[in-house]
């Protein structure tokens, strides 16, 4: 009897918040571009779509009706496992950033490993931004330069409570190797889910490189101090996006791909017309090589997820 190939579970990232109109015409915005966008990477074959929100000009925002617009408009139609961040947006609360969990209840939704300097200000520089399409677009990268993202033990142990209260199944961003021992403080405090789930989040200025060196130390490190059985799936930005989530699936990881990440779909800087196009190149790579993909309900039966009937959009 032929052994039982393990199924790898596709994430589309559908427009996050680092990039800005003016570096892609085809960057979602607005509640039904997001909307659409993650319905046609459902469409594609997506396991899981993780959303952000934006207003009509690209602006990211935490605001409940837009993200109420989106979130109701995707499950009305899919049943994809939606999954939402809790980044928030810089100078937002900790109460106020996690307020999205408690007001919509989400099946899944991003929580942070740690602190981080997440600096965009490179992407100020890049073609086109001399010229933006938006006078919010240049002010928002710069001022990262003199940001942190804090995420401390007490804002950590706020959003996995919060989480654990609304039902909400944790997907752990780790931005750096030390982040796995802030996760194994929690583990070891008893309040993460059995079930452990990683996104290794690479390439971003502050955080952890983008190497197959440096992703095969965290998931060896992921296991000794997490559990054999920790899972987890990779965030590889820009144009080598396909390359290393290919390494990722052959390492026994999941799949992230989306305009959040990446907006290229080859790298020699072709743009990726949408999120679906990124889908369905990771997933003919993956069929190439004989992995199956997980549907909505796999992903739901792996994680002991509450069920879309449960969430509050």
């Amino acid at each position: 009897m032929a052994k039982q190939q393990r199924k790898v579970i596709v994430t589309a990232a559908v427009t996050g918040g680092i990039h800005t109109p003016t570096m892609t015409p085809y960057l979602p915005k607005g509640p039904d571009e997001v909307m659409q966008n993650a319905l046609d990477a459902a469409a594609a074959g997506a396991s899981i779509v993780h959303i952000h929100a934006r207003l009509d000009n690209g602006q990211p925002t935490a605001d409940f009706d837009t993200f109420e617009k989106i979130l109701s408009g995707v499950k009305k139609k899919s049943d994809v496992v939606i999954g939402i961040t809790t980044g928030g947006a810089q100078g937002m609360t900790t109460q106020e950033r996690f307020a999205v969990i408690e007001r919509f209840k989400p099946e899944m939704a991003s929580a942070n490993g740690g602190s981080i300097n997440f600096c965009l200000s490179r992407l100020a520089d890049g073609p086109g931004m001399d010229a933006p399409l938006h006078d919010w677009e240049v002010p928002f990268l710069k001022r990262t330069y003199d940001n942190v993202f804090k995420n401390t033990f007490a804002d950590m142990e706020y959003c996995i409570r919060t989480m654990n209260a609304c039902g909400t199944f944790p997907e752990f961003e780790v931005f750096d190797y030390g982040q796995l021992a802030n996760l194994q403080y929690f583990k070891k405090m008893g309040i993460l889910p059995k079930q452990i789930y990683l996104q290794f989040i690479t390439g971003v200025m502050g955080g952890m490189p983008m190497s197959l060196e440096c992703l095969l130390f965290v998931i060896d490190q992921a296991k000794k101090l997490l559990g054999e059985d920790v899972m987890y799936s990779m965030v590889a930005g820009g144009r080598r996006m396909f390359r290393f989530e290919t390494v990722c699936a052959v390492t026994g990881g999941n799949v992230r791909v989306g305009l959040e990440d990446g907006i290229y779909i080859k790298p020699n800087g072709e743009l990726a017309v949408n999120n679906a196009a990124q889908v369905e190149k990771i997933i003919k790579i993956l069929h190439d090589l004989d992995f199956e993909i997980a549907t909505p309900d796999e992903v739901r039966e792996t994680f002991s997820l509450k069920g879309a009937d449960k969430v509050e959009f």
